[in-house]
């Protein structure tokens, strides 16, 4: 087992998943929370049956996976509905995603959690957290060619998660991603340096 945990998140668009990559790439055990998630509502995933019990068959694919689409109209019609959707998928989330920080090997592990800030439900397993920033104009761009959404769409998104001076403020590390993959894995290599000296050093 890992003796630390990192906890890596940023806003969307800011480059999380490549962060993750690089150190992945460095032979650190990743574990990534919107990972387990889609697991779970994958095929006959773990979530499903408690989803299908709550919200009925109009949210289940025929292949027994959730149909993302209705369930994204229902909670936007809703706001309970994602409050119950929440309590189905988080402790489940959570559970999955110790059981996976307690297989890993290596001086630290790194947890990615989108919504860390503003869930609080990994606080108490962290030994650091590592945000991943951006400008809020470079964000907005990834995210429209990434995804196809609109600027209105995109910004709304964005409204709805933590102001990112308030994520910046509450960070033991930043990694900036405004410059590109080259300037992005001198700043991994440099943070991964760090986490072996220090977090190692710490569990001493």
């Amino acid at each position: 087992m890992v003796n630390k945990v990192v906890g890596l998140t940023g806003g969307i668009g800011s480059g999380k998943s490549t962060v993750a990559e690089l150190f992945a790439e460095r032979g650190v055990t990743v574990v990534d929370t919107d990972r387990i998630s889609h697991q779970l509502t994958g095929p006959n995933g773990g979530a499903m049956a408690a989803i299908e019990a709550e919200f009925g068959s109009t949210v289940v694919r025929k292949d027994r996976a959730l149909d993302r689409e209705a369930m994204r109209g229902i909670v936007f019609s809703d706001p309970g509905a994602r409050v119950r959707l929440e309590a189905i998928l988080h402790p489940l989330i959570r559970a999955e995603s110790e059981r996976q920080l307690c297989l890993a090997e290596g001086p630290y592990a790194l947890l990615v959690v989108p919504l860390l800030f503003e869930t609080g439900h990994y606080d108490a397993l962290l030994a650091r957290v590592l945000v991943v920033d951006c400008s809020e104009e470079v964000q907005r761009h990834r995210v429209m060619q990434r995804n196809g959404l609109d600027e209105a769409t995109v910004s709304a998104i964005m409204a709805a998660q933590l102001p990112r001076a308030e994520r910046l403020a509450r960070a033991d590390d930043v990694i900036d991603n405004n410059d590109g993959l080259a300037a992005l894995t001198l700043q991994v290599d440099a943070k991964h340096r760090y986490y072996l000296a220090n977090l190692v050093a710490d569990s001493a």
